[in-house]
């Protein structure tokens, strides 16, 4: 049983994605034995409901410390959903290749620091872009500077609006976030 901790910061529907794939077998033999959230948000409710263990660490400069005293030990990947704070350096390092993340844009376009929720899709609305859609990537020590894990894009319409672009990103996300989470726990989608 492959263990997963999801790191959130807000509503957790992406967290919601992986419960229900877990349940439903999509994401097979694993388990999420923890969420961890940097602010009070709808993301830990979600886990209590499944009685899944939460913590909450306070954002800011002791988050990565703090979180890395409360990992399990026996962790296989750590997710970010919808999860905000930056992980410092030394985390980062210590988990190689076990830390993912969910962008909601084609990166390596539309990311780094400040780019996140409505801010990528007003961005990318404001470029003209012809195409948009998700990123999972491997989590580093540089804001969405890690390897491309999975990535799928959707052509923009003419009459594309912040929320039809939000909403379409959103289908994607719950799309590749289990395929990627089952590669890089080797388990065959």
């Amino acid at each position: 049983m492959k263990n997963i901790v999801v790191l959130v910061s807000g509503g957790g529907t992406n967290l919601q994605r992986i419960i229900d794939c877990i349940k439903s077998g999509e994401i097979p033999n694993a388990k999420i034995a923890m969420v961890v959230a940097d602010r009070e948000c709808f993301g830990l409710d979600r886990a209590q409901n499944q009685g899944i263990p939460t913590q909450l660490i306070q954002r800011g400069k002791t988050f990565s410390a703090e979180l890395k005293k409360i990992l399990p030990e026996n962790t296989d990947l750590i997710v970010l959903a919808g999860f905000l704070s930056i992980l410092n350096k030394e985390f980062c390092e210590s988990f190689p290749g076990k830390i993912i993340n969910i962008h909601p844009a084609l990166l390596p376009k539309f990311g780094g620091k400040g780019m996140w929720g409505h801010h990528v899709h007003k961005a990318v609305l404001a470029a003209e872009e012809k195409e948009s859609g998700a990123t999972v990537h491997y989590v580093t020590s540089g804001i969405d500077e890690g390897e491309i894990i999975l990535q799928k894009s959707f052509e923009i319409s003419d009459n594309e609006t912040l929320e039809s672009l939000s909403e379409k990103i959103h289908k994607i996300e719950y799309e590749i976030f289990p395929k990627a989470i089952n590669k890089i726990l080797r388990i065959p989608s």
